[in-house]
């Protein structure tokens, strides 16, 4: 329980306050004290203890009786804290054996802001200056003086009480330091201090050194404390509301705040007066130093609860704002425009220039991309090189030859809590080697629009492209997956060119491998049967080429063989590539090409599930899934095709058995040709035992509800899987 105790000079006409946390107070005798004053000990004991519970506050809240009256608090307490921001410095320059006075601040108040503030206060701050000084001068009842200020000021706000009573001390503090800075060189300075017996503070200035030092750090809290109040008052009201939490909890505490503000002047107030009429007696005591010194310590925890009901505040504000801009920017997107500028001058914040960098790296503002085709190319720092690589190719080869009006914009998406040096080159990095429009920094993107691009386009960690037509309208939320499948002949990039594309579709060799391979034109015409085989395991890849090649020798058919690797194994694939070429076992496609085959891959799978299509409806989203099974896999797999659309594909367990085992199909072979013989033998191995694993990232296309096994047709289960890998 903390306690405080009363010792009363009743020769020098002061009291000190002192709080304990022992059970026998330090060094005071009450037996020496008048029957009143230990009374009155008693007292301050008892309402120190319930200052903080309900009667108390009760009793606190029934003083307050405002009648609406506004008083601008900021520049007077602006001057209030120039006043003791001036004083604090030249207390610890004084008390550590400086000479003169220095000047802490600047002073940089308005005077006329601050007369007008002023004007109709100053009776009342005279009053309240008066108030404190007679009572501390009587050795007067703390509790009843700050009971008393709190009347005096029933009709003012929380926040104007405390700036008040405040300012008051300031006149007072004021006076009296100046009185002691100056009575050394000013001759009226120093016949004021002589009729006031104030005592040479300078001279004596390690014996009282402990009470300043308590002094000051009560002030600092105390100044703490009040602007804290002032700024809870200040809060936006139409982002919170005073009547629920956070905020309703916070103004509940402020009465208790405002009493201990008060009540911590007049225990300040206290300490100046005692100095006055000493001469060159000075308190030898440090009771009086702890007292100030405890009463800061409950005044800077006062001070810790509120700031973290203030913070608390301005992240419900923080939230509020957000909703608004977010839905500012959804109803701006929605809403038909007359060019796309409105919507690209909203992404930026509003604080920011709104420049960009262009293609050459020079700074312009972003009405260039005015009435122009864009792309948002929306990505976070690890959008990896072959997906720039790949994207620079449609953008500055095709797109300028085939005139096509269209740009891109980068939008990283970064973390801005963890955002550091390396973070920043990494970015600096990305946008260098970009050779469209860029950001000039992640952080000039609006907060809000994040959240839209998340929540609403669907960007989790996978780069998508979401079009602007010239008017602004979103055509479509990833055109990315479209520009992989399709290249620059989907322009204008919408979800009904994208439809119109697959319509006219269908699973082809072409579809699958697109234009990876420059070669497959002259196979195809030379009717060569055409294998592509995937995998990361050297043993069965030796083995499979070996047999696959003798049976194609057996049949004196064509046949060309090409690896495609495996995704996200860049390092063994680059490996693997090295031993297949040394080795001549087939054809075997460099890192980008690698990537870009699965990418496409996935961005087939992601714009049918886009466009509502499903495994028992769609029969190319059935062969994507089960090409990407495969790679799911550890083993090894292989498609086959003979022409444009004569397929037909196993995984590497079966697709080896079947090759090594050719003697028993080999007539088959012969009279039905090669394809069609290896799918009726594939079809006779039966595979009770296997297990199928299907890894798609998560993409703002969304993920497929039902997928089936590519070996056995049974639904799959889904689990999630969180992966890093580090190659």
């Amino acid at each position: 329980m903390l306690t405080k105790h009363i010792t009363r000079q009743t020769s020098k006409n002061s009291y000190t306050f002192v709080y304990s946390t022992m059970a026998t107070p330090i060094s005071l005798s009450l037996s020496s004290l008048p029957s009143k004053s230990q009374q009155l000990v008693r007292n301050e004991r008892r309402m120190l203890a319930a200052s903080d519970d309900g009667a108390m506050t009760k009793l606190i809240q029934s003083t307050h009786a405002p009648d609406g009256r506004f008083v601008d608090v900021k520049p007077i307490l602006q001057v209030i804290d120039n006043v003791l921001h001036h004083i604090i410095p030249n207390i610890d320059h004084a008390m550590n054996g400086g000479t003169g006075h220095i000047d802490a601040l600047d002073d940089r108040t308005n005077s006329y802001v601050i007369d007008g503030a002023l004007d109709a206060l100053a009776y009342i701050v005279h009053k309240i200056c008066c108030e404190v000084s007679c009572k501390c001068s009587g050795g007067g009842d703390a509790h009843a003086t700050t009971m008393g200020i709190l009347n005096m000021l029933s009709n003012y706000s929380w926040d104007a009480k405390v700036v008040l009573t405040l300012a008051a001390f300031a006149v007072n503090f004021g006076e009296f330091w100046l009185i002691v800075q100056l009575c050394t060189s000013n001759s009226l300075a120093k016949s004021v201090a002589l009729l006031k017996q104030l005592p040479d503070i300078l001279e004596h200035s390690q014996t009282l050194k402990p009470h300043f030092d308590a002094l000051n750090k009560l002030i600092n809290a105390m100044i703490d404390v009040t602007k804290c109040i002032v700024e809870f008052t200040e809060l936006p009201s139409e982002f919170i509301s005073i009547d629920v939490p956070p905020l309703s909890t916070a103004m509940a505490h402020i009465p208790t705040a405002t009493y201990w503000i008060i009540w911590s002047v007049v225990a300040c107030a206290a300490q100046i007066t005692g100095l006055v009429g000493m001469g060159h007696e000075f308190i030898t005591s440090t009771s009086e130093a702890w007292e100030l010194s405890s009463l800061a310590h409950k005044v800077s925890s006062i001070h810790e609860h509120l700031q973290s009901l203030l913070h608390i505040c301005y992240q419900r504000i923080d939230e509020e704002k957000l909703m608004e801009a977010f839905e500012d920017f959804r109803r701006t997107i929605e809403t038909p425009q007359m060019d796309n500028l409105k919507i690209l001058l909203k992404i930026f914040r509003k604080e920011e220039t709104y420049y960009l960098l262009n293609p050459d790296k020079t700074k312009v503002l972003n009405d260039v991309l005015r009435r122009k085709q864009v792309l948002l190319l929306i990505s976070d720092l690890d959008i990896s090189q072959e997906e720039i690589r790949v994207l620079e190719a449609l953008y500055k080869g095709e797109r300028v030859s085939c005139e096509l009006n269209y740009e891109i914009l980068w939008l990283p998406i970064v973390d801005r809590s963890t955002w550091n040096d390396g973070y920043e080159q990494k970015f600096l990095s990305l946008q260098s080697i970009m050779p469209w429009y860029t950001v000039n920094h992640p952080f000039a993107i609006e907060p809000a629009v994040i959240k839209y691009i998340m929540e609403v386009w669907g960007f989790v960690k996978k780069p998508i492209a979401v079009t602007l037509d010239p008017k602004g309208k979103v055509l479509c939320p990833n055109a990315l997956n479209m520009m992989w499948i399709w290249g620059n002949s989907a322009f204008p990039f919408s979800s009904e060119k994208e439809e119109s594309f697959w319509k006219a579709e269908a699973w082809t060799l072409e579809l699958l491998v697109d234009r990876l391979e420059p070669n497959l034109p002259t196979w195809v015409s030379q009717q060569k049967v055409v294998c592509f085989y995937g995998g990361v395991q050297m043993e069965w890849i030796e083995s499979f080429t070996t047999a696959t090649k003798g049976v194609a020798k057996a049949l004196d058919i064509g046949l060309e063989m090409v690896y495609v690797g495996k995704n996200n194994a860049k390092e063994r694939v680059k490996k693997i590539t090295g031993l297949i070429k040394e080795k001549q076992l087939s054809h075997a496609w460099e890192d980008d090409n690698v990537w870009f085959f699965w990418n496409r891959l996935e961005s087939m799978l992601y714009s049918k599930t886009q466009h509502g299509k499903t495994i028992e409806n769609d029969a190319i989203k059935q062969e994507v899934l089960t090409m990407l099974a495969y790679d799911g896999s550890e083993n090894g797999w292989a498609v086959f095709f003979s022409g444009s659309d004569e397929m037909v594909r196993a995984n590497g367990d079966k697709v080896i058995s079947s090759m090594e085992s050719f003697d028993e199909w080999e007539k088959l072979a012969k009279q039905m040709g090669f394809i069609p013989a290896l799918r009726k033998q594939l079809e006779g191995i039966t595979d009770n035992h296997h297990c199928t694993r299907l890894i798609l990232p998560e993409n703002s296309g969304g993920i497929p509800e039902r997928v089936q096994c590519a070996e056995c047709g049974r639904p799959m289960e889904m689990y999630f899987m969180y992966r890093c890998c580090v190659e």
